[in-house]
């Protein structure tokens, strides 16, 4: 008798035969391991079988499994919910609260406001809404500019039978602080102050958003306001101050606070020699980049990433990228594993001097000590297209998917534009209708550029298909 087995079917034979012969025995898996092999099924199989393919690998999930691949899956927002409902239903698992706002946040990036709301009435009638719940909301709603939607979701904290407070208020401001929406932050405040007691938590998000405006004398008054209140500056309210300073140029300001602080026995962190050497970069001191640096050793503060990146950037500022290399050997040798920014800053230095060929080495050699980030990827893809190669930005594209890293959309437009920019519709398609199918709506240029492409083309009929399917893409009113 021959047994015959479709291709879908064979695709998840072979799934249930490995991972049940995997997970049968006594041996208790990592839960690292166990969220590698679902986020290889998420990103291997039909998507309409995801489900099936879940069921049948033999996986029993735990709410670490669950929150490590949420987090690897945070820019495939409606991707990562189907795993969310598929785990939701497995026996002896609840999602925790962690999983609930990772799913809420990656839901929000994609502007699936509705599905968001379901899963905070979800954990209303689990008993598990918390502050943060409201402040994960109010930051994503801040981020895309609903200013309006971020203060409704303070106020309707009461309905859900969360009490607003200290926290709650300092985490609305910041939103709209961190949004470039101070002056309504500041509104807020003025009017509702009364009704909290203002920390210096709260002074501090003001400071910082008026920095970011940038508007100096504001946040001279509001640092004013601060001590006349009787909420006595620490470290990070220092800190904030000493980033203002430098970014409005007043560097020589800036050091003069950071004197006032130690004099006042207040320890200057790494984040603010980061934040000094960072400006001195910008303005071409390498030496005094250099000597803060050594400073900030002599005074028995260890440099972090944050550091090490700023010098590193100044190197590249002053195209001293040998030296750049050299910091990048020492964070190695002291312990200090480089991130997505050192290898950010270093590749976009390197193609800004049109040295593509070393911005690759650059991407190869520290792709194997540390894990490249949406932006590394766009800007290898892009450089890729630009240089009319785009066997090799495909090349980088499939490398992504095999480290199981879900492209954000200036990811996917990066490719796409490439794509239509060498007439290539049909493999532009694909992308197109893969980024809206993981609920990514496409931009503005990109689409129309595809839509450009199709209709020089004669393909009315597929532009067509990709309109209807981003209009089905949910645009979520206010209400929940």
């Amino acid at each position: 008798m021959i047994l015959r087995i479709g291709r879908r079917n064979e695709f998840f034979f072979k799934f249930s035969v490995a991972s049940r012969l995997y997970s049968s025995g006594e041996v208790v898996q990592d839960s690292s391991d166990i969220a590698k092999r679902v986020c290889k099924i998420m990103t291997s199989c039909p998507k309409l079988g995801l489900d099936t393919a879940l069921d049948q690998s033999g996986i029993r999930v735990s709410e670490e499994v669950v929150e490590k691949v949420l987090e690897k899956f945070e820019n495939a927002g409606m991707l990562a919910h189907r795993f969310f409902e598929w785990a939701h239903k497995q026996r002896r698992y609840s999602h925790s609260v962690r999983a609930y706002h990772i799913m809420i946040e990656s839901l929000a990036k994609i502007r699936q406001y509705e599905i968001m709301w379901d899963l905070v009435n979800s954990m209303r009638s689990k008993g598990m809404l918390n502050i943060e719940t409201f402040c994960v909301i109010m930051r994503k709603y801040a981020r895309a500019q609903k200013v309006d939607e971020a203060v409704y979701t303070f106020n309707v904290m009461n309905k859900y039978d969360v009490q607003p407070n200290l926290a709650a208020f300092n985490g609305l401001l910041s939103a709209l602080s961190k949004s470039k929406n101070i002056r309504k932050a500041q509104e807020i405040f003025d009017a509702m102050k009364n009704q909290f007691s203002p920390d210096s938590k709260t002074y501090s998000i003001l400071l910082e958003g008026w920095g970011r405006a940038p508007n100096l004398p504001k946040a001279r008054e509001i640092f004013t306001d601060m001590v006349d209140s009787g909420c006595n500056p620490d470290i990070v309210t220092y800190g904030i101050m000493v980033d203002i300073l430098c970014k409005a140029g007043r560097t020589s300001e800036a050091v003069e606070v950071i004197k006032e602080m130690e004099f006042s026995g207040c320890q200057p962190t790494s984040f603010i020699y980061s934040v000094l050497i960072h400006t001195y970069g910008i303005e071409n001191r390498i030496e005094d980049a250099i000597d803060t640096f050594l400073q900030m050793e002599r005074n028995g503060v260890i440099a972090d990433v944050a550091v090490y990146n700023a010098l590193i950037s100044a190197f590249c500022k002053v195209n001293k990228f040998k030296n750049a290399y050299k910091v990048v050997d020492e964070m190695e040798k002291k312990g200090v594993s480089p991130n997505s920014r050192t290898c950010n800053i270093l590749i976009n230095g390197l193609i800004g001097r049109e040295e593509t060929d070393e911005a690759f080495k650059v991407f190869r050699r520290l792709s194997k000590i540390c894990e490249p980030d949406a932006d590394t990827y766009t800007m290898m893809i892009k450089m890729f297209c630009e240089r009319d190669e785009m066997e090799t930005a495909l090349k980088v594209w499939k490398y992504m998917e095999r480290k199981q890293f879900a492209p954000s959309m200036h990811t996917f437009s990066a490719l796409i534009n490439g794509l239509c920019g060498k007439g290539d519709a049909s493999k532009a398609c694909v992308l197109m209708e893969e980024m809206m199918e993981r609920g990514i709506r496409p931009g503005r240029h990109t689409f129309g550029k595809l839509r450009q492409l199709l209709l020089k083309e004669g393909r009315e009929d597929v532009l067509g298909f990709l309109q209807e399917k981003m209009n089905l893409l949910v645009k979520e009113p206010l209400c929940d």
